[in-house]
């Protein structure tokens, strides 16, 4: 028999913390409606705290829920759960589940990204519109809608409070003109031209914090039936209303970025998040990483054609590195 290690200088420090849980749980869903099928495809982890420190400092596994449990709760909720086609609400289902049924569970930190999937437009003939097939699909997208939740059972299973972080991430946008950056710091370090109108080109990750939510206990005791019960006017613009509110920031986001005659990234930043904060009120915050896409125009001087001249720059390299990294949240007061 092997001899187990025993660590030198127990008493010189201790758990401060523990999380675990499974990374990369892959889901498709297929929801029938008769002929009128429905998709969707997430990539989730679900993490846990709670009561398991000896699992770490004792090698006590007795309150372990093991990390392949937890991927088949996901698996069984994905088929369950009246919930799954909207992630905001099927991540506080998982979530809830998770701390009601395990007793010694306080915490549970749900993510979900969300691949895009768009049905396949079909012609009807001449002069008439496209209409959506019902089971056939194609991916209009790279970018992901994301959902982080934090279901809080600390103060008691009846008590539990959620707090949702949801956006979105590598929304990728240009526009050949429009933007402008001008009046920065020049000095002896300063090699960069101001320009008044440029390529304006980012890769958008955006994620915006809702207020903390209350979860009912579940009647069920365990969290596998699980519904909030909020009338359309409760639910509107909260958690439970994620994907219009999704719709709507991924909407404000482009039209901003489109219209914004930019002064910079950060000014066109800011105009985006305080859209968002204005019109949605159980929004607290607003987070946008805008990483700069460069174009560089190439210089044709040596063979006499000007394509450096804002008017006349019209042949471009992309430069994937260095780039510029604009980040900033905006609040609520």
């Amino acid at each position: 028999m092997s001899k187990v290690y025993e660590p030198e200088g127990e008493g010189l420090s201790y758990l401060s913390h523990a999380r675990y849980g499974k990374d990369k749980v892959r889901v498709f869903r297929v929801v029938r409606d008769g002929a009128w099928h429905n998709v969707v495809e997430y990539n989730v982890t679900a993490l846990v705290e709670g009561n398991i420190d000896v699992s770490y400092t004792k090698a006590d596994n007795s309150v372990v829920v093991a990390t392949d449990s937890i991927k088949n709760i996901t698996y069984y909720l994905a088929k369950t759960s009246p919930h799954v086609l909207h992630p905001e609400r099927f991540a506080l289902h998982l979530g809830t589940h998770l701390v009601s049924k395990y007793a010694h569970l306080k915490k549970a930190f749900i993510t979900i990204e969300q691949l895009r999937w768009q049905r396949i437009p079909i012609q009807q003939g001449e002069g008439q519109d496209a209409k959506p097939h019902s089971h056939a699909f194609y991916r209009d997208g790279d970018d992901k809608r994301t959902v982080e939740v934090e279901i809080d059972a600390s103060a008691g299973k009846d008590q539990i409070v959620a707090r949702v972080t949801s956006g979105v991430r590598d929304l990728l946008v240009l526009k050949t003109t429009g933007s402008a950056f001008e009046s920065f710091v020049r000095d002896e370090y300063t090699t960069l031209v101001e320009v008044n109108d440029r390529i304006f080109s980012t890769s958008i990750d955006l994620t915006y914090r809702f207020a903390p939510l209350n979860i009912p206990a579940p009647a069920d005791g365990e969290g596998k039936v699980f519904d909030l019960a909020l009338s359309p006017e409760q639910a509107k613009g909260t958690p439970w209303d994620g994907d219009s509110v999704a719709a709507a920031a991924r909407g404000i986001t482009l039209e901003v970025f489109a219209i914004d005659e930019s002064a910079s990234v950060q000014a066109t930043l800011y105009k985006m998040a305080q859209r968002i904060v204005a019109e949605y009120p159980h929004i607290t915050s607003v987070t946008y990483n805008l990483p700069n896409k460069h174009y560089v125009p190439v210089d044709m001087k040596y063979i006499g054609l000007d394509n450096m001249s804002p008017p006349k720059a019209e042949v471009f390299v992309p430069l994937s590195a260095p780039s510029g990294l604009i980040s900033a949240t905006v609040s609520r007061k």
